[in-house]
């Protein structure tokens, strides 16, 4: 039998850069042991931070109820009325923020929150309107790429790059070109402003003075401004440069309990005007009827007592931070003298390393190819420059490497991938 899938389904389960990605990572896991895995966004294994989940779910098994509630009932769509208020509480004292518990609502892990927030906020509307969401620093995301049940859901502005010690240091990072960005909400009929801080896939930290300048703009068109912080402040905190933590009543931020150790509770917290929280809810209750349970409960005490925001800057930036360290030694180690002209975004937060190739004879989709082929997976670059309407080069020039795996398999990774790109130059 022969099925015929809607419109939107046919969008929905279309192949896809995260689709390929999750795929590949999944049989990586399951089918081929020995894959070296600088590919994928999980977080590591990090001792004491695998010990305060342990302990915390034993806490909540000796307690009993609690336990027993934590598996047997249903939470509301919006989360668990004792979780909002406690979260509600923290970011009231710890930074100011007038926001009360209608304005959080839980989802299913960021990617269902970012899958109802673009669907909510862009697409087609009545009179045949059309509007995006725009991106004003690409490379971003690869998995907002295929999250709009429309076509074209996405417009994204191409970064200035920058060298701060100078091109002979192989270091650059990208910066907001404000003028594109002005420029882009000028012509287009925008709906939202999104960034990830970090970004992923290139480790990138917008500015206290970037954010700010981009949450005047998106006021100034009376639009929403989407913050991602997956990995950044004030949790979990994976983040090596000065950022504060940012919101306004018209910012709309995501947390997340993933890269605390928890990507499988698939947890996340969305806090914005209650227009959209609300909205959020509705959605989680027509898709999921309600969210995990295990999360919010876990967490709980750490948010009561303030101390999940410690665990960033006394677990988690000590320990990636060094990563990140011997990774880009690893770097230099195995590129010098193979004549591939290469550089490397300078590594502001995140897991990821974000490595420019300059001068090979194949896309790094072909690179992608000839490196899973030799058990190293890594994620192209090309799928993270969605919504860019001009063509540019870099796009085929770029890999993201995840330094989170066990030092002696990031270290053999970027040593078999500098071999084979040394072996595929123009």
């Amino acid at each position: 039998m022969s099925i015929e899938f809607s419109l939107a389904g046919k969008k929905l389960t279309a192949r896809s850069g995260i689709l390929e990605l999750m795929d590949d990572l999944g049989r990586a896991m399951t089918e081929h042991p020995d894959m070296l895995m600088l590919g994928g966004g999980n977080p590591a294994a990090v001792p004491s931070i695998q010990k305060i989940w342990r302990d915390r779910m034993q806490d909540l098994v000796n307690e009993g109820p609690a336990f027993d509630r934590m598996l047997g009932n249903y939470d509301p769509p919006q989360g668990n009325p004792i979780f909002l208020r406690a979260m509600t509480k923290l970011l009231r004292q710890q930074f100011g923020w007038e926001i009360g518990p209608e304005n959080l609502a839980v989802t299913n892990g960021g990617q269902s929150a970012f899958f109802f927030l673009f669907n909510l906020l862009a697409g087609r509307f009545e009179n045949n309107k059309h509007r995006k969401i725009l991106l004003p620093l690409t490379p971003e995301y690869i998995g907002y790429a295929d999250q709009g049940i429309d076509e074209s859901l996405f417009v994204a502005c191409k970064p200035e790059i920058s060298w701060p010690d100078g091109p002979e240091s192989r270091i650059f990072k990208y910066r907001i070109d404000f003028a594109a960005v002005e420029k882009r909400l000028a012509e287009q009929d925008i709906a939202a402003i999104a960034v990830s801080r970090p970004t992923n896939p290139t480790g990138n930290v917008l500015t206290d003075e970037e954010i700010r300048r981009l949450s005047d703009l998106a006021a100034r068109h009376g639009i929403p401004f989407i913050i991602d912080n997956a990995y950044g402040t004030p949790f979990p905190g994976v983040i090596f440069a000065d950022a504060s933590p940012f919101w306004a009543p018209h910012v709309i931020l995501t947390l997340s309990l993933s890269k605390l150790g928890l990507p499988g509770t698939r947890t996340a917290i969305v806090i914005g005007p209650e227009q959209i929280t609300k909205a959020v809810a509705a959605m989680t209750a027509i898709a999921g009827l309600a969210n995990g349970n295990i999360g919010q409960q876990l967490v709980l005490p750490l948010i009561e007592s303030g101390e999940i925001l410690n665990l960033g800057p006394q677990h988690l930036i000590p320990f990636y931070s060094e990563k990140s360290r011997l990774a880009q030694g690893w770097i230099r180690e195995f590129f010098e003298g193979t004549g591939v002209d290469w550089a490397l975004h300078t590594s502001e937060g995140a897991f990821f390393h974000w490595l420019w190739l300059r001068n090979l004879n194949c896309s790094t989709k072909g690179l992608y190819s000839r490196l899973k082929a030799r058990n190293v997976l890594v994620v192209p670059g090309e799928y993270f420059y969605f919504g860019l309407e001009d063509d540019w080069a870099q796009r085929e020039q770029c890999l993201r490497l995840n330094f989170s795996q066990p030092a002696e398999v990031v270290r053999k990774g970027i040593r078999i991938i500098a071999d084979e790109a040394s072996k595929s130059l123009r």
